[in-house]
């Protein structure tokens, strides 16, 4: 359950920072509304993309409402005054994060992808400057792939920081890793990505 503002106090790490949000097509993106809903309480400026996918399991007006801002849903959209390929969005962005990032927008990204509005922003962001996390979420044999493993190794090198996954139930009726870590635990490493990124000017 996500607190009221009365015991969410604003955030210093975050408050007035840009944030943006990207949720790709996981059942675990209904988990996201509570990290979006506890960023905008401590001050960000949260900005959501979504995939098509992501879009079936939570319906875009539900992270408008809860952002106070526009939901990006596709690369042809102009739901505010940038230029079509989002680039300023991106290039004014303090912190990014996705979550869920599924095996299939691990895949994109290591590949350097961007033909859906979730990668096209993320490709446009300068990561020696702005962090970019991304919170895995896929059924256990998914992540255990040799696939997932050489893409999560070059995620890596390529400067995305990885917050999980966790173990624990999982949709499909199974127990194991690739669980999305918790809303907190993702606000805690946007808290600290941003304050490393302060820190080094």
């Amino acid at each position: 359950m996500t607190p009221d503002n009365a015991d969410n106090p604003t955030t210093p790490e975050l408050a007035g920072k840009r944030v943006i949000v990207g949720v790709t097509g996981g059942i675990a993106a209904y988990k996201t509304a509570s990290l979006v809903s506890r960023l905008a309480q401590s001050g960000a400026d949260v900005t959501v993309a979504m995939t098509p996918a992501a879009a079936q399991f939570v319906a875009p007006i539900t992270f408008q409402a809860l952002s106070g801002r526009p939901v990006y849903t596709s690369p042809w959209e102009h739901v505010e005054a940038h230029d079509p390929q989002h680039i300023a969005l991106a290039s004014e962005a303090d912190a990014a994060i996705v979550a869920p990032c599924t095996m299939d927008c691990l895949a994109r990204l290591a590949t350097g992808r961007a033909d859906d509005v979730v990668t096209l922003i993320l490709s446009a962001i300068d990561r020696a400057r702005t962090p970019v996390l991304l919170a895995p979420s896929m059924n256990r044999v998914m992540w255990s792939q040799p696939a997932t493993r050489r893409n999560v190794r070059t995620l890596a090198d390529d400067g995305y920081e990885l917050v999980g996954p966790g173990e624990g139930w999982q949709a499909c009726r199974q127990v194991g890793a690739g669980r999305m870590a918790e809303p907190e635990e993702l606000y805690d490493a946007l808290c600290r990505a941003v304050s490393a990124r302060a820190a080094r000017g």
